[in-house]
Parts: C-alpha cells; structure tokens; sequence
C-alpha cells in the first residue's frame, strides 16, 4: 500500500502535522513550570487547549467539507501556531492573555487526522482491501507520535529552551500541513454534495452509536495512563509506569498490523462489535496487579485490540457518514475518543485515592465494559448500509470508468 504514489507523503505529512497536538499537554506543563507557574495553572491552560481542541476539530472538519482541504487547513495550521507562538513569547502571565493564546491554539488546530481518512479511497483508488490495510496503519502510526513526540520535545528543551521547544514544534506543525494540503490528492479532493442540516454528520443514528462507544473507550484509555502511575508508585516509582503504557502502545502496535495484514469475516459493524468485547476482556486481567514484569505484559494484552478497533471503526465511520461528510464524521471521532479521554483521567483521580490502582483499573474495565454494552444494545442502529457503502462504491467506479466522488470532475476530464 505504501508503495502507492503519495502515500508516504500524505501519512508522515500528517503525523508531522499533527505534533503539536499530539505534544501540546507536556510541552504546555514543562513551559508552565519552567515560568514558574504551578500545576493547577498548567492544568488550567491544558484544559483550556483541550476543550478548545475538541469544540474545533469538528467545526473545521465541516468546513473542509464545504471549502476544501487547502483553504481551511493550512490557513488553521497558521492561526494555531500563531496562538502557541503568541503563548511561548508572553508566558503564562497575564492570563486572559494566556487562555486566549490557548484557546486560539487549540481551536485552530487542523482536522489532519479527518482529513487524511478522507483522502484514503481517491489515493488507493477505492480498492478496499487496501483501504482497511491504509486504516489500520493510520491506527498504527498514532502509536508513534505519541511516543516520540515527547522525546523531540525533552530533547528540545535540553538543547534549547522550553519556549523554543513550543516554537520548533509548531513550525513543524505548520511544514507537515503543507506537505499535505499542496499535494495533488488534497488540493483535488472535494466532498460529495450534502444535504443542508444543522447536525450536518451527527444526523447519522449508526455514526452517534459509534462515537458514544469510543467516548467510552476513550474514558478506558485515560483512566489507564493515571492508574499505570499509581501502580508505579506502589512498586518502587521510577519507570515503572512507563513500562505500563509504553507495553499498551507495543500491543496496540502487535494487533494493528495483524489486524491489518489479512482480509477478515463479517461486515465492519459486526467486527467492531466483537473487537469492542475483546478488548473489555482484555482489560479484566488489569485488576490482579501483579508484580511488575507480569503485569507490563498485561499491559501489553491489554492494547492488543486498541489499534484494530481504531481501524475498524474507521471502516465504520466512512459508511455511516452522510453523504458529503465524511471529514467532519472522522473529526467527530476524534473529538469523542479526547473528550472520553479527558473524563476519565479527571474521574479516575478520586477512584485511585480511594482504592488505590486497583480502583483505577476498574474504571478502565467500566468503560471497555460500557463501549461494549453500547454496541450491542444499539445494534439496530448499527447495521451494515442498506446501500452499497461508500468505498464498495468507488470501486464499482474504477472498474466502470466513472469519475472517483473524492475528485472533482475538472481533474477527471
């Protein structure tokens, strides 16, 4: 797949792009900290990029459905890295100053992840075996920002500064938008027509059923990076934590390139279902708490059906989005997981004070538990499409010779 022309482009492009995102809650606190400022400041501006995040990414999806991908995401890669520019240069101090650098940063951060989903059946020419193949890479590839984001920015700071750690980061940001957004695939790609609605993607029953399972898996994922802490206090500190969630990201990375190597049965509502359920399972041997080389390999099982998920519901997401939707329907995704994310890293705090990384654990087992529970009791929701879905479609349109919905008719003729 990788061996298609743009598509090596368009995945480091996007993963490049998407480092300030991806780096923003550290790079944030280690700035915050080396002003001075503490942890409930550092928490409050993070908060702050956070939500802005989760409220723009949607948004911005909607209009690079209406508008394009160039118009809208490299202009937003500018404005958000002018935010954290703005925030590197000012400092935390004066705070109405700081917020709103952080509130412009998170909000204008580009739909890079949407967008590159979106992109996917024009490139790979609406062959689905190799769309799911492309899908389940992307899931894959998260894995590795986010283990090597924070080392570029640790290593940063040690050669330069933390303000000029904000700056590199960003302007990279910046770069890797640009790779995309002028590459043919982008700036030829238009969205489908649709229909005018307020809801614009979220009208969709099957596409609510899938972002509330993934709030809820989200929720399990943020609970398990507090909880990894808590266990790493309780056997001896250090890395033990590290190992924890650095064990869940080579899991994640074990069962997206399984998952992604073969075709598999059953439509992809069917199979979320099922890896929705094994990855709950996964979970329950998290509440033994074993000792520390035991329990990384739990760890390890436990991210195992991380990345098919992901990937799956990609698949899901894409046949399930309104027509001339799609950006905004990954966006959506995206913002559900972080949301979830954010809730249950701020209710496992009280679960570990209480009951220690057991507790925590169990919050992670609830919201697997609940991922799955949504999936099933909706399942009426969540059929496959009555109609040929979107990327059965456009092969049908490769072989007829008909023009590809991801292109717009001007580049065809």
């Amino acid at each position: 797949m990788l061996r298609t022309r743009y598509a090596v482009r368009l995945l480091t492009g996007t993963l490049v792009g998407r480092l300030p995102n991806a780096t923003a809650a550290l790079a944030i606190v280690l700035f915050v900290r080396a002003h001075g400022g503490s942890y409930a400041l550092a928490g409050g501006l993070s908060a702050a990029y956070g939500v802005a995040n989760a409220v723009g990414q949607p948004l911005l999806g909607r209009a690079v459905d209406l508008r394009g991908q160039l118009r809208v995401m490299l202009p937003a890669a500018v404005l958000a890295a002018a935010g954290m520019t703005v925030f590197a240069v000012v400092g935390p101090e004066p705070l109405p100053v700081a917020y709103a650098a952080m509130i412009v940063a998170g909000f204008f951060t580009p739909p890079m992840e949407g967008g590159l989903r979106a992109l996917w059946p024009s490139v790979l020419k609406g062959k689905e075996e190799r769309i799911h193949a492309a899908y389940a890479l992307d899931a894959v590839a998260q894995e590795f920002i986010y283990v090597f984001g924070p080392l570029i920015v640790t290593g940063l700071i040690a050669c330069w500064s933390e303000a000029g750690s904000l700056f590199v980061i960003n302007v990279l940001g910046v770069l890797g938008t640009l790779a995309v957004v002028t590459s043919e695939p982008s700036r030829q790609w238009r969205s489908e027509p649709r229909d005018a609605h307020w809801l614009g993607a979220l009208r969709s029953p099957g596409l609510r059923v899938v972002l509330s399972a993934f709030f809820f898996i989200g929720t399990a994922m943020g609970s398990i990076a507090v909880a990894a802490v808590a266990y790493g206090d309780g056997h001896g500190g250090g890395m033990v934590s590290s190992y924890l969630l650095s064990a869940v990201g080579v899991g994640a990375l074990i069962g997206g390139f399984v998952y992604g190597a073969r075709q598999w049965p059953g439509t992809p509502e069917q199979r979320l279902r099922v890896l929705a359920a094994a990855m709950a399972v996964c979970y329950l041997p998290l509440l033994l708490v074993p000792g520390v080389v035991p329990m990384t390999v739990l760890a390890g099982v436990a991210g195992v059906f991380l990345a098919p998920s992901l990937a799956c519901a990609f698949v899901v997401v894409d046949r399930h989005a309104p027509q001339g939707t799609v950006t905004e329907a990954f966006s959506w995704l995206v913002t559900s997981f972080g949301v979830g994310a954010a809730i249950g890293t701020a209710f496992v705090g009280p679960a570990v004070e209480y009951g220690g990384a057991t507790a925590g654990f169990v919050v992670a087992v609830g919201g697997g538990a609940a991922a799955t529970a949504v999936l099933l009791g909706a399942r009426r929701f969540l059929q496959a499409p009555a109609s040929v879905s979107t990327v059965v479609a456009r092969s049908e349109n490769d072989r007829n010779g008909a023009v590809e919905p991801g292109f717009s008719t001007e580049h065809q003729a």
